[in-house]
C-alpha cells in the first residue's frame, strides 16, 4: 500500500500515521511547546520518548515511524481521541487561530470544572443547612466575610438556598 494512498490508487487514507506525524508538529507547535518538551511529556505518560525522536517524526527523511503505545501516548498528551490525531488537519485555519481555538478550549473545560466544583460546595453547604437550620445566619454571614462584597455573598447565597448552582 503507498504511503497515505488506499490500494495504491488516487484517495488519500482518512486515518495515517502520516496525519499523526503532522498532527504532532501542528499540536506541539500550538502548545508552544519545544520537542524536548513534548518528549518529556510523552516519557511522563509511560512511553519513553526522546527529543531527537520526536524531530524525526515531525522533519526525517525518511519519516520515523509511530507505533501505537507511542500514538496513544501523543492522543494522552494532546488531551485528543486517537482518531482525531490521526486524522488530517483542518484546512484554512492558522496556527495563531489554532493557538487561540486551543486557549479557548482550555478555558471552557477550566471554566466546567470549576462550575461543577461550585456545584458540589453549594450543594454540600444547602445539604449542612438543612441539617443545621440554626447555622444559616452564620453561614451568610461567611459568605460575606470571604467574598468580601455584598453582591457576590447575595448571588452565593441565593445559590445555596436554591440547592445548587445549576438550574
Amino acid at each position: 500500500m503507498a504511503e497515505g494512498r488506499a490500494g495504491g490508487g488516487d484517495v488519500p487514507l482518512l486515518y495515517s500515521e502520516g496525519n499523526i506525524a503532522a498532527r504532532v508538529a501542528l499540536e506541539r507547535e500550538v502548545r508552544g511547546w519545544s520537542t524536548t518538551e513534548l518528549a518529556d511529556r510523552v516519557s511522563r505518560a509511560g512511553v519513553k520518548m526522546n527529543q531527537t525522536a520526536i524531530w524525526r517524526m515531525e522533519n526525517g527523511s525518511p519519516r520515523r515511524r509511530i507505533n501505537v503505545d507511542e500514538a496513544l501516548a501523543f492522543s494522552r498528551v494532546f488531551e485528543l481521541p486517537l482518531e482525531e490525531l490521526m486524522s488530517p488537519p483542518l484546512e484554512g485555519i492558522d496556527l495563531e487561530g489554532r493557538r487561540l481555538v486551543q486557549e479557548a478550549v482550555e478555558a471552557f473545560y477550566e471554566s466546567r470544572d470549576a462550575q461543577d466544583r461550585l456545584h458540589r460546595a453549594v450543594t454540600a453547604t444547602a445539604e449542612y443547612i438543612e441539617a443545621h437550620p440554626d447555622g444559616s445566619r452564620a453561614i451568610h454571614e461567611q459568605c460575606l466575610r470571604l467574598t468580601g462584597d455584598e453582591r457576590d455573598a447575595r448571588t452565593l447565597a441565593e445559590y445555596i438556598e436554591g440547592g445548587g448552582y445549576y438550574p
